[in-house]
């Protein structure tokens, strides 16, 4: 009926594009048969976007062809001929078969979390493990933060992607400020009201949060294991006491979920703790430093048999929106009603550019970690779809969803050999 939308959504929650009917016909060859007018084309050309074989018509009196699939056929179930490079993003060589830990890191983004949902239910398709399993360390920021505790407590991403398109319902109801209550309500009946960040201790899981109980705000770590105790210097020098942190025995999980997604503008705080996206929204280098300390502590109490290399980083987005021009970010004082009118949109343009800037999760976050991984012999991998439009945090149409879940799944067909590459290393580790 070419119900453009209606496929999309079908196609974007795990439908088998390849599937035959009784006579013999995939989605593909009905496509080319029976659509019609100016919408055939854009339906063919969406079908073969993500992997769908144009088949020819079957033989009068043959078997229904088998559907073949190979391993390499879980982003849109089909087979290519073309191939991109295998390895890392920026690295190539052989891969050491030395023991090796593996760090995931998830961006912040509010329901875009959705796109990270997207993105490892195409790897777990590719290794044939759950995420859980696939690596050792696991950190993530505000809804990447609230993930990797679901991860850690082996909630499946099937699950977690119909959660998200229920829990927006709740939570993203009324004006900003949202009220507290729904979202505590809902990390509160996931991961229950008691449990403890230690109550599952592998994969170790960071959760970033800021203190903003002092000024200037510190980077905090919710963690399920005792952090590194290593001695550092204090950021800034103080005269203030403050009240000492939770120690990962008596943290619950819940309220570290809540503390790391506690936007401003969007959410209240959780006591004295803001977004971790303020600091962290790619948490990727704050995570390797975390890593480094802690072997730095095992070393030191004399454990090095216990140390394992970080070999393998992976670094997930929510998606990158489209760049625009900004007509002026200039803020002045006004002499008249024109100059007060720009002056008005400058301070507007400003704002927004100062927040945009504070949590960005590409460009130099990528650039740096991307760098800090070929300096340390790292494999690096950075995963994040190029979106049409930009998507709000608190986004709740299901067709503005499922256009950004669809535009995931044409970006995971093109990046199905990195991402065969890329699971067949976590296997490997």
């Amino acid at each position: 009926m070419d119900h453009m939308e209606l496929i999309k959504a079908l196609m974007v929650f795990g439908d088998d594009v390849e599937i035959h009917n009784d006579l013999g016909e995939t989605p593909g060859l009905i496509a080319a048969r029976t659509s019609k007018g100016p919408n055939r084309k854009i339906l063919l050309d969406m079908l073969c976007s993500v992997g769908v074989q144009r088949c020819h018509p079957p033989s009068p009196g043959s078997p229904p062809p088998v559907t073949f699939k190979a391993k390499s056929q879980t982003i849109g179930k089909t087979t290519c001929s073309s191939h991109l490079p295998h390895g890392s993003a920026g690295q190539g060589g052989a891969v050491s078969t030395v023991k090796m830990d593996s760090l995931l890191c998830l961006d912040g983004g509010g329901i875009k979390g959705l796109v990270l949902i997207q993105m490892l239910i195409a790897l777990e398709k590719e290794a044939g493990r759950s995420t859980r399993e696939l690596f050792d360390w696991v950190a993530g920021t505000s809804t990447g933060g609230i993930l990797a505790l679901a991860i850690v407590h082996g909630k499946s991403m099937e699950y977690l992607r119909c959660l998200y398109f229920r829990m927006k319902e709740q939570v993203f109801k009324g004006s900003r400020p949202y009220e507290s209550a729904p979202l505590e309500d809902f990390l509160k009946k996931e991961f229950g009201e008691n449990t403890k960040m230690t109550d599952v201790q592998y994969p170790r899981v960071m959760v970033t949060s800021v203190l903003a109980d002092r000024h200037p705000g510190e980077l905090h770590i919710f963690r399920n294991y005792n952090p590194p105790s290593v001695r550092r210097e204090p950021p800034y020098a103080t005269t203030a006491t403050f009240q000492p942190i939770t120690i990962p025995q008596e943290q619950l999980v819940w309220r570290a979920a809540r503390s790391s997604g506690a936007a401003p503008t969007y959410f209240r705080p959780m006591g004295r703790f803001l977004d971790g996206g303020l600091l962290a929204n790619n948490p990727t280098l704050d995570a390797m430093s975390e890593i480094h300390q802690y072997n730095k502590a095992v070393k030191a109490e004399g454990h090095r048999e216990e140390i394992k290399k970080l070999g393998i980083v992976v670094s997930l987005g929510t998606g990158k929106p489209p760049q625009v021009v900004v007509s002026s970010v200039d803020v002045f004082r006004p002499s008249n009603p024109l100059e007060l009118a720009k002056s008005f949109v400058g301070a507007k343009e400003l704002g927004k550019m100062l927040v945009d800037c504070c949590t960005d999760s590409d460009g130099c976050a990528v650039d740096r970690a991307r760098a800090w991984c070929e300096m340390i012999d790292t494999i690096y991998h950075r995963l994040s779809p190029q979106l049409s439009q930009e998507v709000m945090l608190d986004e709740v149409s299901d067709a503005v969803l499922v256009d950004m879940l669809w535009e995931t799944q044409m970006y995971l067909y093109e990046k199905r050999d990195i991402l065969r590459s890329l699971a067949n290393l976590l296997l490997d580790k």
